[in-house]
């Protein structure tokens, strides 16, 4: 047992450690290439900060526990949506702009109602994969496309993203890359190994595990992003970390995972999708009063997670 969770410990902090690294790389060279900073933060930045969960599904999938892969995604998205967003708005009120209530939000809450539907015959075949990662591809298109129209307000947002150290060499930037994916793959294995274990042992099922623990230590970046962002104003990254991480975690992360291996489902409740879907409408609900989810409304998701994890448990 306690070697167990040695495992798990070791293995966030090389998963989060690794998605650090992954993602300054990455940066780093898009700067290189002159991509444009919206570009860099709806792309890299968005993708290196759900890396962690990427690989913790895909190990899980292919180790045969899709329970955890997909308990994985649905905890981060419900950790994400609820406990990040609900700490963020309570330390500083996040003011949201019109593209994130008119597209953003919404398309969370489509991408989340479609995972439902997938889930409720027990199967993510491939060609409810191939759909996810479709609808990933049209989100990106349209999202890229739109910050061509209206650059200004959505470069505003992710201005932030902009590090004033000094410009990386390209071959630092190379080995940030492979040293943030060496340590995102080895401690996805180590913390699969280690939860899967300790589950068997406490008699946990693997769908709770993913949708507490695995979920709690990938979606811890995306935490740390947030509510750092929302200290310093920038509420605008701190919920697009948010959405762009959910939209992420379901359409791209279980679309690939899916092709690869396709799962059977049999932990996730309704009541967990349930959830998961309810806290897009809460946000999204939130987002209409005056364009702003203030402090109190940050405590009432934090109160619903907080429910929702005595109710797991």
């Amino acid at each position: 047992m306690l070697l167990n969770i040695v495992f798990i410990l070791v293995g966030i902090s090389l998963v989060l450690w690794g998605a650090d690294r992954l993602t300054e790389g990455a940066v780093a060279v898009a700067e290189k290439l002159k991509m444009p900073q919206i570009v860099i933060g709806l792309t890299i930045v968005a993708m290196g900060t759900s890396m962690p969960e990427f690989c913790v599904s895909l190990v899980s999938a292919l180790k045969g526990t899709p329970d955890l892969a997909v308990g994985n995604i649905v905890g981060s998205n419900i950790f994400n949506a609820l406990l990040i967003v609900g700490i963020s708005a309570m330390v500083a009120p996040m003011a949201i702009t019109r593209v994130t209530i008119s597209k953003d939000i919404p398309f969370a809450l489509v991408a989340s109602i479609v995972l439902m539907i997938m889930c409720l015959d027990g199967h993510i075949s491939r060609l409810d994969a191939a759909t996810l990662f479709v609808m990933f591809i049209a989100f990106m298109y349209i999202t890229l496309h739109g910050a061509k129209i209206g650059k200004t307000e959505q470069q505003e947002e992710s201005s932030d993203i902009k590090t004033e150290k000094k410009p990386m060499s390209a071959t630092m930037s190379a080995v940030w890359i492979i040293i943030g994916l060496a340590c995102l793959i080895g401690g996805s294995n180590l913390f699969v190994e280690g939860a899967t274990q300790v589950a068997a042992q406490l008699g946990v099922s693997e769908a709770v595990i993913g949708l507490t623990i695995v979920a709690g230590g990938t979606s811890l970046p995306e935490l740390a992003t947030s509510v750092v962002s929302a200290r310093k104003g920038n509420s605008g990254i701190a919920i697009g970390n948010v959405l762009g991480s959910n939209v992420f975690n379901i359409l791209a992360i279980l679309g690939v995972t899916g092709l690869i291996s396709p799962m059977t489902i049999k932990g996730i409740t309704t009541t967990d999708l349930s959830v998961m879907v309810v806290s897009m409408i809460l946000i999204w609900f939130f987002s209409f009063t005056r364009s702003t989810i203030e402090r109190w409304e940050g405590a009432v998701l934090t109160a619903v997670f907080v429910a929702y994890m005595w109710w797991l448990l």
